[in-house]
């Protein structure tokens, strides 16, 4: 077979005959249209073209800005909006495919909303962080560790002392922040802890019963001695929310907490987290912390 031959037979789409040479459509060179192109790019999972500046459809769709602020799924979005619960710049939008501008005022239910996209870390506290600092003192904190791990401003879920280590839960979805700090949702918390003495098996008992501090009962799911491990060296799963909660368990009993480690935090644990490093949720984690 000629060169010829195998160039006008080409399965790659080659103009068959002779005349004027032109570009192959298959090496990207078609000229289709703007709008044929877009269609094609975004079936193929991939981002439409933009617009020129200028055009009418700038900006992001509404329920996407709203499903990017962590407020719910796009889906949910489309009711809400229908239902009138969304303003754009002070007026209420219940159009579906509405756009709007990253400059825009957005409010859902009330409140101002931005268009960041949800982000989930996990840290692995060490000793001698402060969750909050004093900026003058110099303070090292939490927030140090993870500065890194993400552009947006991620706030920690509840709290851990200054000494204590392990767990520490980070994001910027505030749904799901709420949801879980949120006392009645009891989260699973799972500690590892040393105390100044051994503990005696009655009191272990009494703790096991619920402890009743000055803002309330303490119900505890379980508690039990460390595997091979001295009998000042407890475990401890509980769901309260209280602060200092665990310190003030033992205090109540006559036992002042040296060491604090959790260890589970939800479903989350600290296997392949080294000490003062962080990691992203995986998408499973995700969805299994917005459940509980």
């Amino acid at each position: 077979m000629s060169r010829n031959d195998r160039s006008s037979g080409s399965k790659y789409g080659g103009r068959q005959g002779g005349g004027e040479r032109k570009k192959s459509h298959a090496r990207g060179n078609s000229p289709v249209n703007r709008e044929e192109r877009a269609e094609k790019s975004t079936a193929r999972g991939n981002a439409p073209i933009p617009k020129k500046q200028g055009d009418k459809t700038d900006g992001i769709r509404l329920n996407k800005y709203i499903a990017n602020s962590g407020m719910c799924s796009r889906r949910d979005a489309d009711i809400y909006i229908a239902a009138g619960n969304v303003t754009v710049n002070g007026e209420v939008v219940t159009e579906m495919g509405h756009k709007v501008k990253l400059t825009d005022e957005v409010k859902f239910d009330g409140r101002r909303i931005k268009p960041e996209k949800p982000e989930y870390v996990l840290l692995n506290k060490p000793k001698g962080f402060y969750v909050t600092g004093n900026v003058e003192k110099n303070n090292r904190t939490v927030m140090d560790l993870i500065a890194n791990a993400s552009k947006s401003k991620l706030d920690p879920v509840g709290k851990l002392d200054t000494q204590a280590t392990g767990l520490m839960f980070f994001t910027n979805d505030g749904k799901m922040a709420k949801n879980l700090a949120n006392p009645k949702n009891g989260l699973r918390q799972i500690y590892h802890l040393e105390l100044n003495k051994e503990v005696s098996y009655e009191d272990l008992q009494k703790i096991k019963e619920g402890v009743t501090l000055e803002d309330g009962k303490v119900n505890v799911t379980d508690i039990s001695y460390i595997e091979n491990k001295p009998k000042r060296e407890v475990g401890i799963e509980l769901r309260s929310t209280k602060n200092h909660v665990v310190q003030r368990i033992f205090k109540s009993l006559n036992y002042e907490v040296v060491k604090l480690d959790r260890v589970v935090y939800g479903g989350l644990t600290k296997k392949d987290l080294p000490r003062g490093h962080w990691r992203v949720l995986s998408k499973q984690e995700i969805i299994n912390m917005g459940n509980l």
